[in-house]
């Protein structure tokens, strides 16, 4: 990873978590076929039990996409 920020730096590339965001609202609108909450699309909230239930199998895929183990950490990349 060390090596990667120091190439993308080298290259002019320093906001990759910015990437990591822009990857994370893209896919979940491919998977989901609706924005996320970040770009305007509904609340969990606000959506029907069945819709809800997919949203969070959704978002556990992406967050393991992105490396990590925890749908928490979904609200910071698609909002909640």
């Amino acid at each position: 990873m060390e090596q990667y920020d120091r190439e993308t730096i080298r290259v002019g590339l320093n906001k990759n978590h910015g990437l990591r965001h822009h990857y994370a609202r893209e896919r979940y609108l491919e998977l989901t076929g609706w924005k996320c909450p970040a770009d305007g699309g509904p609340h969990r909230k606000e959506l029907s039990p069945i819709d809800y239930e997919y949203d969070t199998k959704v978002r556990e895929q992406i967050s393991q996409e992105l490396g990590h183990e925890r749908l928490k950490i979904t609200y910071a990349y698609l909002g909640s």
